[in-house]
């Protein structure tokens, strides 16, 4: 195997380079058959840091095949000693926890202390829960007669194909691989183009704990990579986060294969405040909603935000006051709160969503925070937090997932109308209510049209909570017992006659 440092680093320009042009199958770290590379660049300052291998169908092949070997062996341990290598590699992803922060950072822009941190940390949460729960891999005793044994057992899917997105890539690649494991399968990683670092650090960490072949993980292209990793006969369940068109694609391939799918496909999340909140939590819960210190680029960021009209124009102020108090800055640097937009293409998406906003008549859009003075950081992709009003519910703005730090905040006066303006969306990720009145919280959590709906908080996702959406937000679950039973399973029935 290559050098990659044994001990965690803190040099993480070092170790980009030290991962730079590989893929990692079979317990190795591999170069792509095709030779071919692309670059990985720090979206502060527009600079490359590494280069990922640029994988192509050979490499799906090599590496479905190794992961097919694998799975066999790894499905005969049993399922609590599997949970026990996971845990084991959780302890040891715990120790690289701020060496995968800082990686992770250096990649995507985020800020080291409000984002990456928190993401490094909550990947080895994520393998430490699923470890705990291979005794959970249940059948159940069914009645069928006095004489037959009638049962049910849970065996692993086999090849789990797993395409992850870029904007929280080690937590939603941790949420995919940790009930597939454990559950007996092995899987057989994507990354996303802008982000394959720390996730391939993350699998060459675990395979000096589980066996050869069980975890791998590829970097590459979409069409020329992702597509073969679908379409592959050997894998038998894909997992996916992405946009609606990909998801879509996916699925159909899919369904050709008569293989199950998990899609995470995005939202457009309503926050709803009532005038009896909480007001100064509420105020402080919308930046948190927002994912603000993420640069809003979150599938549950509340991109549409209806504040009940008697604290409307107070609410409004607040907000743009403390999201005008936040450090944009050098996503290394322990002062800064919000980091980068995470790749040029996105940058003038989201630029341009900013401009059709100022430029409709009646609306206000709020830039808020300071652009960063460091020269050093003169091209990096920052964009200024914006907080529109005044937008029509047709507007673009409010029907489409911008995936950038722009939120629409909106009066209203009437509690069955902000219902159906909630769910008046193709989306139905998550969503959010604040107020002191519990009948309302109940009424609004039922009816709203989304698979989270919290109270008077709005969380990211946490182990343990069943996760995902409705509509065009997806299918299935993550995040919970649910996901790895249901997801990464299937159930066979045994039938002893004992006449």
């Amino acid at each position: 195997m290559p050098e990659t440092p044994d001990a965690p680093t803190l040099d993480q320009a070092a170790l980009a380079r030290a991962l730079s042009g590989f893929h990692l199958i079979g317990g190795k770290l591999t170069r792509p058959v095709n030779g071919k590379l692309f670059p990985v660049v720090n979206p502060a300052t527009g600079a490359t840091v590494a280069e990922a291998a640029d994988g192509d169908a050979a490499d799906v092949e090599a590496a479905v095949a190794d992961a097919a070997r694998a799975q066999k062996e790894w499905a005969l341990l049993p399922s609590r000693r599997r949970g026990a290598l996971v845990h084991q590699a959780a302890q040891l992803i715990r120790s690289h926890v701020e060496e995968l922060a800082r990686l992770v950072a250096l990649e995507t822009g985020k800020a080291l202390r409000t984002e990456s941190r928190v993401e490094a940390n909550n990947v080895a949460d994520i393998f430490e829960f699923f470890g705990g729960l291979g005794g959970e891999l249940k059948g159940e005793t069914v009645p069928f007669g006095p004489d037959v044994l009638n049962i049910t057992v849970r065996e692993p899917l086999g090849v789990v194909g797993a395409i992850i997105p870029w904007n929280i890539p080690m937590m939603l690649m941790a949420l995919k691989a940790a009930p597939a494991l454990v559950a007996g399968n092995s899987i057989v990683v994507k990354s996303a183009e802008e982000a394959p670092l720390a996730v391939l650090r993350i699998v060459e960490l675990m395979n000096r704990v589980l066996p050869p072949g069980v975890f791998n993980i590829l970097s590459g292209q979409g069409p020329e990579c992702g597509a073969p990793l679908v379409a592959h006969p050997l894998v038998r369940k894909v997992t996916f986060t992405g946009s609606v068109e990909t998801g879509k694609i996916i699925s159909r391939t899919a369904a050709d294969k008569l293989i199950p799918v998990t899609l995470e496909l995005g939202g457009k999340s309503p926050m709803i405040v009532f005038a009896d909140c909480d007001f100064e939590k509420t105020v402080q819960g919308a930046l948190t909603s927002m994912r603000f210190t993420r640069q809003g680029q979150s599938c549950t960021a509340a991109s549409r935000i209806f504040v009940e009209r008697p604290i409307y124009d107070r609410f409004v102020a607040e907000m743009t006051q403390r999201v005008n108090a936040m450090v944009m800055g050098d996503p290394l640097d322990e002062k800064t709160d919000i980091g980068t937009i995470i790749s040029p293409a996105q940058y003038e998406k989201v630029q341009g969503f900013i401009a059709e906003g100022k430029n409709t008549a009646g609306a206000e859009g709020r830039a808020c925070a300071r652009m960063p003075e460091d020269p050093a950081l003169r091209k990096g992709l920052f964009i200024q937090p914006h907080i529109f009003t005044g937008l029509d519910r047709n507007s673009r703005l409010v029907r489409e997932e911008i995936f950038g730090p722009v939120t629409v905040v909106f009066p209203f006066d009437d509690a069955e109308a902000v219902l159906q303006d909630s769910n008046d969306t193709e989306f139905g990720l998550a969503a959010s209510v604040w107020t002191n009145n519990l009948k309302i919280a109940l009424r609004f959590a039922h009816r709203i049209e989304a698979g989270l709906v919290q109270v008077n908080q709005n969380l990211v996702v946490q182990p343990n909570l069943s996760y995902g959406g409705v509509k065009n937000s997806g299918l299935g679950k993550e995040a919970s017992l649910e996901s790895m039973l249901e997801h990464f399973t299937h159930k066979k029935t045994i039938m002893v006659n004992m006449a």
